[in-house]
């Protein structure tokens, strides 16, 4: 992954963009975040995650049409980049190799 280091955070708002496709939008990957993994996250901390992945070319935004549940207000929808296609298989790749490198015996829990 050179050059393209992806935080914590970063990787999981980015695979939340990956998950919501064409839905994914601050709010929406927020609750999502949340669903999948219980941590519960600012708004405003996800959308400068966004526009971090968005400087990085991982992600890509553009304004929805206007809704009525909105007052008609438009939501900024991301869609993952080839670039964050492909920063998220290399980041599942390294962490699948190093899993695969523990030794059997390490993950075997004895109590004393």
């Amino acid at each position: 992954m050179k050059g393209t280091y992806l935080g914590e955070l970063e990787e999981l708002v980015l695979l939340t963009v990956g998950v919501l496709y064409k839905d994914a939008y601050g709010v929406a990957v927020m609750d999502e975040v949340e669903r999948q993994t219980g941590r519960s996250l600012n708004i405003s901390a996800v959308h400068t995650v966004l526009k971090r992945l968005e400087d990085k070319n991982l992600v890509t935004s553009k304004m929805g049409d206007p809704t009525s549940e909105r007052g008609g207000r438009r939501k900024r929808l991301f869609l993952l980049t080839a670039a964050g296609k492909r920063a998220l298989q290399e980041t599942n790749e390294i962490r699948n190799e190093l899993f695969n490198k523990i030794p059997k015996v390490a993950l075997q829990f004895k109590m004393a």
